[in-house]
This record gives C-alpha cells, structure tokens and sequence, in this order.
C-alpha cells in the first residue's frame, strides 16, 4: 500500500498521526495491535485443539513425516487400518480380548414404556390362547421396569452368600417367618450373609395403594426389600428373575456365592455353608433339586400347563426347581447376560433352565435340596421329622407357622439316631 511503512499495521487498521499524539500515544496503539494478534492466535489453537480432540501436549508435539509404510497402511478409501498399531511389530501384536461392554452403574430404567404388541392380535394361532397367555405374549417383550425400592448396600463389603427370597407383598408374614429364622443376617468366617426379598406390585388394583403403603414402612423397618413396577403374578416369575439378575450384575461385584429360594421353604443355613466350604466362586456352580428330561405339561387345568405354540419341543433343557438352589457369583453374572439373549418365559425355572443351556452349564442335582418335601408322598412321616430336617439344606413346602415349629425343633434339644450324610 502506498506509504504503509514496512512491519506497518495490517490491513483496515490505521495508526494516528504521531506528529499529533506524540510517542506515547503510539505505543499505546502498538499494545493494542500486539494484544489483538496474541489473542486470535491463542483462539485459532483452541479451536485446532478442540476439533482434533488433542491435548495442548499433544498439539505442541511435531508429528512425524509422512513414509511411504504409512501409505502402504492405507486401504483404497484412503482411511487407516488400524492406525494406533501401525508402529507395532505384528508379532508382538496381542489378539484383542473379547470382553462384554460394561454395564450401568445404578438401575438405568427410569419410567414404564411399555406398549401392546398389537402385531399378534389378528394371528388365528394368537386367537386361539387362553386370555393370560394372550396377555403374557402381548407384553413379553417389555422385559424391564424402574426400582420403587432398592438396597444396594446390602453388597457392600465382604459379602460372602447373599439370601435372596422370591415374595409377593401380601404375605408379610412369611417374610418375618423367614427373618426370625433362616434368613437371619450373619458374619461367617468367610464373610457375611445378607438377605433380601424380591418383590413387584399388588396385582389388584384397588389394593395397590394400602399395600404399598404398609410395604413402605416393613422397609423402613428392615431395609431387606428390593421391589420393581410390575405387577406380582405366575407369569411374571420371570420378570422377577431377570430384574434379580441385572441389579445383582450392577452392585454386587464382589459377593461370592446366591442361595435364591421360595418365602415358604426351610432352609439350614449351616449346612449351606458347610456345602460352600470347597467350593470357589469362579466355578459353574448351580446346584438343586435337578430335573431331567422334564416334558411340558399339555393338559389346561394344570398351573404349569404350556400351549404347542409356546413351546414345541418335546422336553425342557435341566433345570432346578424353583423352591431353592445355589449358584457362584461369577455365573450368575453371565447368566444375567445369557438371559438376555432369550425371550422371556413364563415357568421361571425352566426360564432359567434356558438360560444355563445357552452358556453350556449343566445344574447339579444334590439330594439336600427338596424341592418337593423330603417325601413326595405328602402324607409321609418324613415331611415331619426334624432329624431329617437337620440334615438338609432345602425343604419345600412350610407355612409360617410349621416353619418356626420345625425350625424350634430343628435347633432345640433334638436327639436323633444318626445324621444322614447328604453334604
């Protein structure tokens, strides 16, 4: 520009007159140019840092020249193959471990969204089902619902068995049966025991408010109780086993072994633990009252009768009954995964029967678990012997008031013959 001396001010700023300002008024105006050029500068590195998610480090760093290796890495879009390791000798390059993508920290479901599957509405096989099997399968697919009360600060610590009981909200008795007797919390030698109870929401609607109201206060006053926004019923089982499995992949990474039972069994804790002396939480180990072969029950006035349509094979995979089972802490985490894979079913056991089978684990049978009474003739003597009691780890089937009878018995002044060995 004609006139501009040079190292003069850039383009559209124009300096005074410093005939008229004099020096001092020009190096004011200098200041002025120099700030102006450090801060556009200092803005246009922020804006190069941020765009290539660097660090101000990394930004300073000079990289390295480009070689014609690193040509040879590119595939014919032009992209990188892989360029984090490009610099790595591919002999020294370990193989990638597949490992599943971690979960949420808290129970992650919010609100119920849950909406008819109106799909299956106009299906003549659909038509044909009874009405809660055509309920079950119009909203199978909803497979999670929030918390409405949570306790994870029962897996905290050195947790070493967690007790967990399958109950509905109506039969608080059976939960102060079981707190006043197997359920008792308690430090072992090898860590503590927790117990908790599983529960949904009333299934009567006119109910639902007076129940949940007294529920409320049982937890205040036990803080023992986990419970989600689904309605309690035979069906939804399942939805109770899954949403147990979840929570537990969530906040309990460091408890050893499960014992999950019915709220109207018998359960010898001590011999439970006397089970888990040897055993080692990273094993397989899902043990019960083991059934083989097992074939789905076609005649409709049963409780566990399963329509053709349902399920078409001739028999369900090995599955322990539901009354009561162990199973390591380690499996039950993989389990919650393997579960996920399926479509819910409504007999929960057999559900998680489905679910062993995807990770190829086979249930033990141990004959400790009576999932059935100790005889399957209910008349037996032996449903009623408290040495045969003593010596077993579950026995199904006890209301609240047989169960403090048995369990007074059991651990009262009893002589018996000799201890069976079933452990």
């Amino acid at each position: 520009m004609p006139g501009q001396r040079p190292g003069g001010p850039p383009r559209g700023a124009v300096p005074p007159a410093e005939g008229r300002l004099g020096s001092e008024a020009v190096g004011r105006w200098k200041k002025t140019v120099y700030k102006s050029v450090c801060l556009s500068l200092a803005l246009l590195v922020a804006v190069t840092v941020f765009q290539r998610s660097l660090t101000p480090h990394q930004f300073l760093q000079e990289p390295p020249p480009p070689t014609l290796e690193l040509q040879k890495a590119q595939n014919p879009s032009g992209h990188l193959v892989n360029p984090n390791s490009f610099w790595k000798n591919s002999k020294d390059a370990a193989a990638p471990t597949p490992t599943a993508p971690p979960g949420p920290q808290t129970w992650d479901i919010s609100t119920t969204n849950c909406s008819a599957n109106i799909n299956l509405t106009h299906q003549p096989w659909f038509q044909g089902l009874e009405p809660h099997f055509r309920q079950f399968l119009t909203y199978r697919h909803c497979r999670y619902f929030p918390m409405l009360l949570n306790h994870p600060e029962k897996c905290g610590g050195a947790v070493y068995l967690l007790v967990v009981v399958k109950s509905v909200i109506t039969q608080h008795d059976r939960r102060e049966a079981i707190r006043q007797t197997w359920g008792r919390e308690q430090e072992s030698g090898r860590g503590a025991v927790r117990t908790l109870f599983l529960l949904g929401t009333a299934s009567k609607q006119e109910e639902r408010a007076h129940y949940q109201q007294l529920l409320a206060y049982e937890d205040r006053l036990y803080g023992d109780i986990l419970q989600w926004d689904f309605l309690d019923s035979f069906f939804n089982l399942t939805l109770k086993e899954i949403h147990f499995l979840k929570w537990f992949d969530i906040y309990c990474p460091r408890v050893q072994f499960i014992f999950k039972g019915d709220d109207d069994v018998f359960v010898n804790p001590t011999n439970l633990l006397e089970f888990l002396a040897d055993r080692q939480p990273q094993e397989d180990l899902f043990v019960g009252d083991v059934l083989q072969h097992a074939r789905p029950i076609r005649r409709k006035d049963n409780k566990y009768y399963i329509p053709g349509v349902l399920y078409s094979k001739a028999s369900y995979p090995p599955y322990a009954g539901g009354g009561g089972f162990l199973m390591a802490g380690g499996l039950a985490r993989r389990l919650h995964r393997a579960c996920d894979t399926l479509e819910l079913y409504p007999i929960d056991d057999v559900f998680l029967g489905m679910c062993l089978e995807v990770l190829s684990v086979q249930p033990t049978a141990h004959e400790g678990f009576k999932t059935f009474g100790i005889s399957r003739n209910r008349n037996s003597r032996m449903n009623k012997e408290p040495c045969f009691f003593r010596s077993m780890l579950v026995v199904h089937k006890l209301l609240p008031a047989e169960l403090l009878a048995m369990w007074g018995l059991v651990h009262g002044n009893l002589t018996c013959a000799r201890r069976l060995q079933v452990l």
